[in-house]
């Protein structure tokens, strides 16, 4: 039997609870004091007043929860002495069905798990789509997370008991994220093409052009017919194009979606979350033979991390008029131009072709982009959602120290012209300073001693820098004192130095009436706001340089991890997602006459 939100509202304190009973193992505690926050106005807003409860207790009482929590395939499971729940979901994950030999393993990951960190393996066997893990996933979760330092693994547990409560939750309620799920799924889907070395090794990649990006584009082409689109194709640079007109001819166009290239090896929900987002809103307006007052633009950008040909944004790009004829000519590791491997996949291949797809930004609202993290932060806060205030701008150099190569025995501490040394010296200043800004990231991602060895002081240095900040001046700062320590290093160990930049992308703060839409959408549902920069690189920042911008994080399990095939997302985060763009749709809808 079912219960419902406004029953848990107008519920006596000792009803609600009863009603929400067994969401939280053994622990009546945590719905007790979340109660206090009644009424609720959705079920979002329930569940964060439960997670803001653990997350204000004290370290004893968080390991009280996770040690009420049973063992996977322990003593409970055998004895059957489990909750209802637990039962269910260990059954569901199929531990129950466990060979002999699958038992020793869980067995002694248990005893492994327990001694390292003193209490139980914790995780939601259900899965991010709610349907349950395979115990292959559950035994090489379980593998990953034995090396990870203790606090890490004690919050790990918690948002995995929190993910659990989810579950039970939407179970209570009789509800189904079914938007949300739909969208997993077609992200499962889209996984299935994969170029060929990579497919080999069950990993995905799908690089400009190749037959696994040519199969994913006419799988959205397909998807975007059967979602009622009113105009599907794919343009001369491989963009999926979808469009669903407005009430009424000559309305403006708001202009949404990301892309559905990947990095080798990468995941499944980076740049195509955006692009299976707004079909799906656009799939339940056709299907209610509704309308807006503006014509909806989803565009899957065919490229935009620069795997394949060095002409990153290269999709994105082509909208706003910034397509390098050089690009043409440019060839990948087997010799194949960009102009061959466009006419090999039906594309004109011709300039002209490209320019015409340049927009007119008059026609245009805005552009809003829906995107996976790619980080920790909405992770480790317990946040489904975020605000993004702006995309960070970055410079990128590629760097050389130069010193003198000398004995490593005969050459004493106090002579040595060391070039890894102050390279290190340098690093170490990087990390202090780009954190005294806050928002501010310095990486040196590339540091290699050329032609080094063992016992010989190095003479050179060869290193990268990538700075980036939420505002250009913040960058520029950050860079100017980044390089005046560099000379400042080098001058003092009697060493030279060259820096050469390779990259420089201009900051894209949001636009502050979308922005604005953003928070609006996501209040309404009962969440707190959370206001970030992306450090990332998006279509967003191309858009921004002709139109106003504005995007939307979906928090990432996993620590948030990206551009790696750990990279997920829960149906249910993904089903806020939907309803905030929903929102958005209908909420920017009511501001047009």
């Amino acid at each position: 039997m079912t219960t419902s939100l406004d029953q848990i509202n107008a519920a006596s304190a000792d009803g609600a609870a009863q009603l929400l009973h067994g969401l939280y193992e053994h622990s009546p505690w945590i719905v007790a004091q979340a109660l206090t926050a009644r009424p609720f106005r959705s079920m979002a807003q329930l569940q964060q007043a439960l997670v803001q409860v653990v997350s204000q207790a004290d370290v004893p009482a968080q390991l009280a929860l996770i040690r009420a929590h049973p063992e996977l395939a322990g003593k409970a499971m055998v004895s059957q002495t489990l909750t209802d729940e637990s039962s269910r979901e260990q059954s569901t994950a199929g531990l129950t069905q466990c060979s002999p030999q699958e038992f020793a393993q869980i067995q002694q990951l248990n005893a492994d798990y327990n001694a390292r960190f003193g209490f139980p393996f914790i995780l939601a066997v259900r899965g991010p789509r709610g349907t349950g893990l395979s115990k292959h996933e559950i035994i090489s979760t379980w593998q990953r997370r034995l090396l990870n330092p203790q606090d890490f693994e004690h919050a790990e547990a918690l948002r995995n008991i929190h993910r659990i409560a989810e579950i039970r939750l939407l179970d209570k309620l009789g509800l189904q994220p079914s938007l949300g799920n739909t969208v997993w799924d077609w992200a499962q889907a889209l996984a299935v093409h994969s170029d060929p070395e990579f497919k080999e090794q069950a990993q995905l990649t799908v690089t400009y052009l190749t037959e696994a990006h040519q199969a994913c584009a006419r799988q959205l082409v397909a998807w975007m017919g059967e979602c009622g689109f009113d105009e599907v194709g794919v343009d001369a640079v491989g963009n999926v194009v979808g469009k669903y007109l407005a009430a009424t001819p000559h309305a403006k166009t708001l202009l949404t979606g990301s892309h559905y290239d990947t990095v080798r090896n990468g995941g499944k929900y980076d740049g195509r979350l955006g692009i299976l987002v707004p079909m799906i809103c656009v799939k339940t307006l056709a299907s209610a033979h509704r309308r807006l007052p503006f014509a909806i633009e989803v565009v899957a950008f065919a490229e935009e991390e620069g795997q394949r040909y060095k002409a990153t944004f290269l999709g994105s790009g082509a909208l706003v008029g910034q397509f390098n004829p050089a690009w043409l000519s440019q060839q990948d590791k087997d010799g194949i131009s960009m102009q061959q491997a466009m006419v090999a996949a039906g594309l004109p291949g011709t300039l002209q072709a490209i320019q015409a797809l340049k927009r007119d930004p008059a026609h245009y609202l805005g552009f809003v982009e829906v995107h996976i993290e790619q980080g920790p932060v909405l992770n480790e806060l317990n946040l489904p959602l975020g605000i993004v205030t702006s995309i960070n701008g970055s410079v990128r150099y590629a760097c050389e120290v130069i010193g003198m190569a000398s004995h490593a025995g005969t050459t004493p501490m106090n002579r040595r012209r060391d070039a890894a040394a102050a390279v290190a010296e340098l690093i170490l200043y990087v990390e202090q300073r780009a954190a005294r800004d806050g928002d501010s990231v310095g990486t040196v991602g590339i540091l290699q001693v050329p032609g080094g060895s063992t016992n010989v002081v190095p003479g050179c240095c060869q290193f990268t820098l990538d700075l980036r900040a939420p505002h250009d001046a913040q960058r520029d700062a950050l860079v100017a004192d980044v390089l005046q320590q560099l000379a400042h290093i080098c001058e003092k160990r009697g060493l030279q130095y060259t820096t050469e930049e390779t990259l420089r992308a201009a900051a894209a703060p949001s636009d502050a009436t979308w922005q604005q839409h953003w928070e609006s959408v996501v209040a309404a549902l009962g969440l707190p706001l959370h206001r970030m920069p992306s450090g990332a690189g998006h279509d967003a920042m191309k858009l921004h340089e002709v139109m106003p911008q504005a995007m939307l994080f979906v928090r990432g399990e996993n620590s948030g991890i990206s551009h790696n095939p750990l990279e997920s997302s829960t149906a249910c985060d993904i089903q806020l997602a939907v309803d905030a763009f929903q929102n958005l749709l209908n909420n920017v809808g009511s501001t047009i006459p």
